[in-house]
């Protein structure tokens, strides 16, 4: 092969390999994207990291969350969600002046009123308009039972009565773990409003033997 043909050959390959190698870079670059527009839109993985959700969710389970959910309507009684606790939730803060509730009265009914930074999973069980109490661990909606074969029993818990009723604000929602004996929930540190919730829990992806629908 002449010299001059030799060197256009290679220079077709460099070419070629250089374009191949870009287009690899832009492929990875618009996968990476899309992974995190999904999950900072529409579906994002938790992992459950406490016991209050027992029996439904375990230490360590994968849940998806559906997040493009939220644009399009509220939240429904039994939804489990993912939101924004008041501040302070950690420690049982109630709000808006803040203080400490006791069972054996009446729950919550008011949050602090900013947003906290932390991240938590529990079920709806009262919205806007609602009222509510507490009685060994079952929810007293309007004056009716919840259907709760969900839950795990309280087994004598004080924080398992409240028994004076609340009324839920407009635009708040009732969140409990599902582990009415072990849960920090909104007993302690009132409703939420929608615009705190991140989105619902609709699949568990890991471990392997809990892969389905929530």
């Amino acid at each position: 092969m002449p010299v001059r043909a030799k060197a256009k050959s290679e220079q077709k390959k460099s070419k070629s390999t250089t374009n191949s190698l870009i287009e690899l870079v832009v492929i990875i670059a618009v996968a990476v994207g899309l992974a995190f527009l999904i999950q900072a839109f529409i579906v994002k993985p938790y992992k459950i990291p406490s016991g209050s959700m027992e029996p439904t969710l375990a230490i360590e389970q994968r849940i998806l969350v559906n997040r493009i959910g939220m644009d399009f309507s509220e939240p429904k009684i039994g939804d489990i969600m993912v939101f924004h606790p008041p501040e302070g939730a950690e420690h049982g803060i109630c709000g808006p002046i803040p203080h400490q509730v006791t069972p054996g009265g009446a729950a919550c009914d008011s949050p602090v009123k900013k947003e906290g930074s932390v991240t938590f999973i529990k079920r709806v069980v009262a919205g806007p308009g609602d009222t509510i109490y507490i009685k060994e661990g079952h929810v007293y909606l309007n004056g009716k039972r919840e259907k709760d074969s969900y839950i795990r029993e309280c087994g004598g818990s004080p924080e398992c009565n409240f028994p004076t009723p609340i009324k839920i604000p407009a635009g708040h929602w009732f969140m409990m773990g599902d582990n009415r004996g072990n849960s920090e929930d909104s007993r302690f540190w009132g409703p939420i409003p929608t615009s705190w919730m991140i989105g619902e829990a609709f699949a568990t992806y890991w471990p392997p033997d809990k892969i389905g629908g929530i």
